[in-house]
């Protein structure tokens, strides 16, 4: 089930506008599409100087960082003019001390928000007894780790590595390799997959060709060959697609969120399963951003009952660290022989420690139903005061999991007061 928690904002807490060009996002309700809403407003706040952090040497003024980002940086993003320097909680402060409520947590990844005791407890005690070993040997934290992914999930085994397009990526080769290891005597095991518009699997040569936006991946062609795009939710279409001796696996979000917030029915999903199973394809879960307890569940897909062969995580799985992870089954990691694939950072003691805080805490089934019940509690809240707002399109906010009312309460009031801005910016 998808809710308001799942959804991409970050509300400055207070009025007047600043220009309307600083950040762009969509909402919708009742089928009403409209041109996207811009909103960005702040207050200056005194702030001491744990609460700012520092500013790497910049001193703290926005204009001057931004000017040197623009003399160093590859520019390969479009920033928002906010210069971000310390945040705790729900709360982000810039470099000049305003305060922001944070209802994009990093693009889903402060599932826990910022500052959160456990998981600072877990990266500083790992980080002094042993941060990095390589995969050269064994280590505890990753063990431990990859037990837990295991007990709560349809997995057997877990592959880590270091991002959500890296998990992709080892999806693909284990895909491939195992239909190489499943079909010994043909001369062509099955190559190509199956991926859906508006997806959105990662920035890599192999995650590329699955992500459906034509503008990620033109620049860079020829990415890897053999990927089919068929309409997300398309059961008809998806059939002719999915065939026995071609199709190596099928890659789907359960809830997709690069074009906004769609959810597949379970329907859709079902039909992907039993294909699979008839071409002998792998199905792989991409829950890179929905996974981890964005929609009150575990994972999303435990909300249709349907499991994968392989799943794909990243964002909030150590708290603002680098991680990925490929689940899977037993009998695709039986296709899978020592130096078929690797990684030198992934899965390190201090990542995977960090990873065990965040686990847990999203695990506890308490958290769980708390996060559902403020998903519909701000969902009914947005409907209420928003619904019939003209520039209201969509909603992609993906606030902290940890969130409260009072905080839900009063980024509807901020969205509520600052939409107007665009009544006079259209005219």
């Amino acid at each position: 089930m998808q809710n308001a928690m799942s959804s991409t904002f970050q509300a400055p807490l207070q009025v007047p506008l600043s220009q309307s060009g600083n950040l762009r996002r969509q909402i919708k309700f009742n089928g009403v599409k409209r041109r996207p809403m811009v909103a960005a407003a702040s207050v200056n706040v005194e702030v001491n100087d744990a609460a700012r952090g520092s500013a790497g040497g910049l001193g703290r003024n926005n204009k001057e960082v931004m000017e040197a980002e623009k003399k160093l940086l590859v520019g390969t993003y479009n920033r928002a003019p906010v210069v971000l320097a310390s945040g705790k909680g729900c709360k982000l402060y810039d470099a000049e001390g305003r305060e922001y409520l944070d209802l994009s947590s990093g693009i889903a990844v402060n599932a826990l928000g910022h500052g959160d005791a456990d998981w600072i407890k877990a990266v500083v005690d790992q980080a002094n007894v042993l941060t990095h070993v390589s995969n050269m040997y064994y280590s505890i934290p990753q063990i431990e780790l990859a037990k837990r992914l295991v007990a709560c999930s349809f997995a057997d085994r877990v592959f880590f590595s270091n991002t959500g397009t890296e998990a992709n990526e080892a999806a693909i080769k284990f895909a491939r390799k195992f239909q190489r290891h499943s079909n010994p005597d043909s001369k062509e095991p099955a190559t190509e997959f199956v991926s859906f518009t508006n997806s959105f699997h990662g920035r890599t040569m192999g995650a590329l060709a699955l992500t459906s936006k034509e503008h990620y991946r033109s620049p860079f062609e020829p990415v890897m060959p053999g990927v089919n795009f068929v309409e997300y939710g398309n059961i008809e279409a998806t059939r002719k697609l999915i065939q026995p001796g071609k199709t190596a696996a099928v890659f789907v979000e359960p809830i997709q969120g690069e074009g906004g917030i769609y959810s597949a029915t379970k329907e859709f999903l079902q039909f992907l399963r039993d294909a699979c199973d008839d071409a002998g394809a792998l199905l792989v879960f991409d829950e890179v951003q929905c996974g981890l307890g964005r929609t009150g569940y575990l994972w999303a897909h435990e909300h249709y009952g349907i499991f994968p062969d392989i799943m794909t995580l990243a964002k909030p799985l150590a708290g603002g660290l680098p991680i990925g992870a490929a689940l899977v089954t037993e009998k695709v990691a039986s296709a899978i022989n020592y130096g078929d694939h690797g990684s030198t950072f992934a899965g390190s003691p201090l990542v995977c420690n960090a990873a065990i805080a965040v686990l847990d805490k999203i695990s506890n089934p308490a958290f769980l139903a708390s996060v559902s019940k403020k998903g519909h509690y701000f969902k009914e809240t947005l409907k209420q005061k928003l619904a019939r707002n003209p520039h209201v399109k969509d909603v992609p906010l993906v606030p902290p999991l940890i969130i409260s009312e009072q905080e839900l309460d009063q980024a509807v009031e901020i969205l509520c007061k600052t939409l107007p801005v665009l009544d006079s910016n259209s005219n």
